[in-house]
């Protein structure tokens, strides 16, 4: 019996092997598409933050506040193309006849383009890693808004391509201090003073910010300083 099983395990593996050697062309399709449509756009912004925020929510309107204003500077918009945050950076863009970008990535319940994204820049995905790829290469800054698990995730992956100088110099802001000042304590606390799992000035590579305009004064005086172009 134990010979059976372990007979059909390896069987399963091997199969499982096959499938994922045949996988990679689907992976790199999806670089492809990705890298070759973004290249095409022009000077973006990535507005990141939870699916789940509802219109006329404050952080939701701050978003497409924000989004605009930035429209109105020159820059694309970049989101996940879905609800929420996604939906208000987009619409932000959207208002100001600026470019609305979407890449989205079907969920459950919750992933669905919201109707904002332009349709010549609206790109799908189904890997999280390769999407991730593309927001981190093609976005002139950051914005992380007020979001959960996702928005985590993509805090800390950007936060350490910045820390690790994988990028060129690239702006990133927290919107809402009181969302996000529990965490900076916690970072500055126990990350830094206690453990010294980060430098003195790891922290300060992010800014935390409340109002659209700071950050239209924060990335407009940055861009007299540093070139537009890709991060990597």
């Amino acid at each position: 019996m134990k010979d059976q099983l372990t007979n059909i395990k390896l069987r399963d593996w091997t199969e499982t092997r096959a499938h994922s050697s045949w996988q990679v062309f689907k992976i790199m399709a999806e670089f492809v598409q990705g890298f070759e449509s973004l290249a095409k756009i022009g000077p973006c912004v990535c507005v990141l933050g939870s699916a789940r925020t509802k219109p006329g929510e404050k952080y939701y309107e701050l978003a497409v506040d924000i989004s605009k204003r930035l429209a109105q500077e020159g820059f694309g918009i970049i989101t996940g193309g879905g609800p929420g945050i996604m939906e208000a950076g987009n619409k932000g863009a959207h208002e100001a006849g600026g470019r609305s970008v979407g890449l989205n990535i079907e969920l459950p319940f919750e992933q669905h383009f919201n109707a904002y994204v332009d349709h010549d820049k609206n790109l799908n995905f189904d890997y999280f890693f390769v999407r991730k790829v593309m927001f981190a290469k093609y976005s002139q800054g950051f914005i992380m808004m007020p979001g959960g698990w996702g928005t985590m995730d993509e805090f800390f992956e950007i936060a350490t391509l910045i820390q690790t100088g994988k990028f060129t110099q690239t702006p990133m802001i927290c919107i809402g201090r009181d969302y996000w000042s529990g965490l900076f304590d916690w970072m500055r606390k126990t990350m830094l003073e206690e453990h010294q799992n980060i430098s003195p000035g790891d922290l300060d590579l992010i800014k935390l910010f409340d109002t659209a305009d700071e950050v239209v004064a924060y990335l407009s005086e940055f861009y007299t300083n540093y070139k537009l172009q890709p991060n990597f």
